[in-house]
């Protein structure tokens, strides 16, 4: 829990200045509890992250010497102290929520987020009608954000970029209290060093991972880290990508908001002109979110059922596959156990003319799992690949029973897959050819 809690809630106290998304709670201190995913890394000091780094540092160089093209999947949550994580998410969290209320009151709200689009003036009026800036200081703010007199959320991204360089505070309205509070407020010293040491980290991994040909997998985490965790990793696709896909985001396609951050991802790549690098998955930390949200009494961020799941994978899968037929600066790695998604991607592939041998679409299913899926795809000239979980056994077996609960029709595939592995021998055997 005292690793959950940022320096400046412990010094200042009042948890109810925070949003109740990013707050501790002593009920949630275990993150291995309703988790099927990988362990989430808790602890109080640098040193760790940088053992974590040597560690990712040898994968690196493990899967380059394995296999060509290989990849290679980091956590930052074992790279960046989960401290910063949180308060970062809550920070990107408020500056988002203020644009979709500007959006609102221009009568926007319920919009695609790259359908809303706000205008200048008004909100420049709106801006110091709440005293958070004049009208000649918000004209500076815009001056560089192009010609349309208008603003997306992705122009509204780089201004909180450029404004939080400025030694004057960003202040923004507290939608509780109607107040105006520094945005950065709770932004330490330490925690702004912690954010050059992580981006520094990805930095080394990035450079070694480029000069091995390999690919980093940057994997997806809970809710209330992962929009720090999104915003780092763009911010090494922007290093990293410039001319071929290096660094792979995760998009967890059981979150309500998969869509939006898929498709304001890609246009971002677009008009910066980096290529796009995603791995799409379900989710792995369903159960754990559902059960915090309602406790902390927050919007639940979980699709509400697992068949809009499925609607939302195959959407954010589908715009993926249409840019990349598109632009060709995009890849996407298609990691499901779930045939139907497979059948989908493939069927979509054909109608788009996207070819295995174009390397733009690979599949990922776990080693040991799903092989009647993974080895028709590689003998078909797919890129396919197995995901390694590596670690002593104690802590590796409760991971792999982790992601079985997680998929519930584990044992009824896993019964299908001994069936057929009972067909191929019988086939084998009456031919004669046992061994091909």
């Amino acid at each position: 829990l005292s690793s959950r809690t940022s320096a400046a809630e412990k010094e200042m106290g009042g948890a109810e200045k925070w949003e109740k998304q990013y707050q501790a709670h002593q009920g949630f201190g275990d993150h291995h509890g309703g988790v099927t995913g990988a362990h989430t890394y808790f602890y109080a000091d640098e040193a760790k992250c940088d053992q974590h780094m040597e560690t990712f540092l040898r994968c690196i160089d493990a899967s380059s010497g394995s296999s060509e093209d290989g990849f290679s999947a980091i956590k930052l949550t074992a790279l960046a102290r989960p401290q910063f994580l949180v308060r970062f998410s809550e920070v990107l969290g408020k500056w988002r929520r203020f644009f979709h209320q500007m959006a609102a009151e221009q009568g926007q709200a319920g919009r695609a987020v790259l359908d809303t689009k706000l205008e200048v003036e008004k909100l420049q009026e709106a801006l110091a009608n709440l005293g958070i800036a004049s009208k000649a200081e918000s004209q500076q703010w815009f001056t560089g954000l192009g010609t349309s007199g208008t603003v997306d959320l992705l122009d509204w991204n780089s201004l909180f970029d450029s404004r939080t360089k400025l030694s004057r505070p960003l202040l923004i309205p507290n939608r509780t209290t109607g107040q105006l509070e520094p945005l950065l407020s709770h932004f330490s010293e330490e925690e702004e060093l912690q954010m050059k040491r992580v981006l520094q980290r990805m930095d080394v991994l990035a450079k070694r991972a480029t000069e091995k040909g390999v690919r980093l997998m940057v994997d997806a985490e809970q809710s209330y880290f992962q929009p720090a965790i999104s915003r780092l990793t763009v911010e090494t696709q922007r290093r990293f990508n410039s001319s071929r896909p290096i660094i792979y985001n995760t998009y967890q396609c059981y979150l309500r908001e998969a869509y939006n951050n898929v498709t304001g991802d890609v246009e971002l790549s677009r008009r910066e002109g980096w290529h796009f690098g995603a791995k799409l998955v379900r989710g792995a930390y369903m159960e754990q979110e559902r059960e915090r949200a309602a406790q902390m009494g927050y919007k639940d961020p979980i699709n509400p059922t697992y068949e809009k799941t499925n609607e939302m994978y195959h959407r954010c899968l589908d715009y993926v596959l249409e840019e990349i037929t598109r632009s060709r600066k995009a890849s996407v790695m298609v990691a499901s156990h779930n045939e139907d998604t497979v059948k989908f991607t493939l069927r979509r592939m054909m109608e788009l003319g996207i070819h295995p041998s174009d390397k733009k679409v690979c599949f990922g299913q776990l080693l040991g799992m799903c092989d009647q899926i993974t080895f028709p795809l590689g003998q078909a000239g797919f890129p396919v690949y197995k995901y390694v979980p590596y670690g002593p056994v104690k802590e590796v077996l409760p991971y792999l029973s982790r992601r079985a609960q997680e998929n519930r029709g584990f044992m009824h595939r896993a019964n299908r897959e001994r069936d057929l592995l009972w067909k191929e021998v019988k086939r084998r055997l009456l031919t004669g050819n046992l061994f091909s």
